[in-house]
């Protein structure tokens, strides 16, 4: 390849890296997985474009997964904390448990179900089994305790970082942002006692997204 056509491909390599993180908003994370890939690619296209081209799309995949779009949460009704799949739903006690799987393609910015004011938030260690398997009820886990509902932000066999936004004390709205978990991972919703399985309005296996997705009929 001519000289000038490969420093004209390393420009335009350039050009799409600056685009890619300035359109659209990101979660925090994606600076740390991601710039420090997309140096190296820069660094490596000077050295053979191909190398470069491959970090500057995996550059691109690690900002992808760390998106941030905007939702708009519905006026009334208890919404999604996860974009996913609805995985598990249980009884555990006098209480409903909803877990949402997220799959790598999803959102993985966590939003508050009802709101309210955080009364603690618990981290605690555990192993990292795939999110979408019995096992990972014994995974590593963030708790914000809501005092009458829970969110509980589970890592799975990729996910090994967890982000949480919210500490005790702070007092949150129905639908922003509380965390976000690095790739593939889980979030349970621990409902309030008075929610039974008449209230519901999802089922296991239902797709719902975070902050928009009503998840009971009131």
């Amino acid at each position: 390849m001519p000289v000038t056509d490969s420093r004209a491909a390393r420009r335009q390599l350039c050009a799409r890296a600056r685009k890619l993180v300035c359109v659209n908003a990101f979660a925090p994370g994606a600076w740390r997985y991601g710039l420090p890939v997309a140096v190296v690619g820069l660094v490596g296209a000077a050295l053979w474009l191909p190398l470069g081209v491959a970090l500057i799309a995996l550059t691109g995949a690690v900002f992808w997964f760390h998106r941030d779009p905007e939702r708009t949460t519905p006026a009334e009704g208890v919404v999604a904390p996860a974009d996913g799949t609805v995985s598990v739903l249980r009884e555990e006690g006098d209480r409903l448990r909803l877990g949402i799987f997220m799959n790598l393609h999803h959102v993985h910015v966590n939003r508050a179900p009802y709101g309210g004011t955080v009364e603690a938030v618990e981290h605690s260690p555990g192993g990292h089994w795939p999110a979408f398997t019995k096992s990972s009820d014994r995974n590593e886990r963030l708790r914000v305790d809501f005092g009458d509902h829970e969110v509980v932000l589970v890592a799975g066999a990729v996910a090994r970082r967890i982000h949480p936004y919210v500490t005790e004390g702070v007092t949150v709205d129905r639908g922003e942002r509380i965390g976000h978990i690095s790739f593939s991972s889980r979030v349970d919703l621990l409902l309030p006692p008075e929610v039974d399985r008449s209230d519901l309005a999802v089922s296991k296996g239902d797709a719902v997204r975070a902050g928009e997705t009503p998840l009971t009929h009131h």
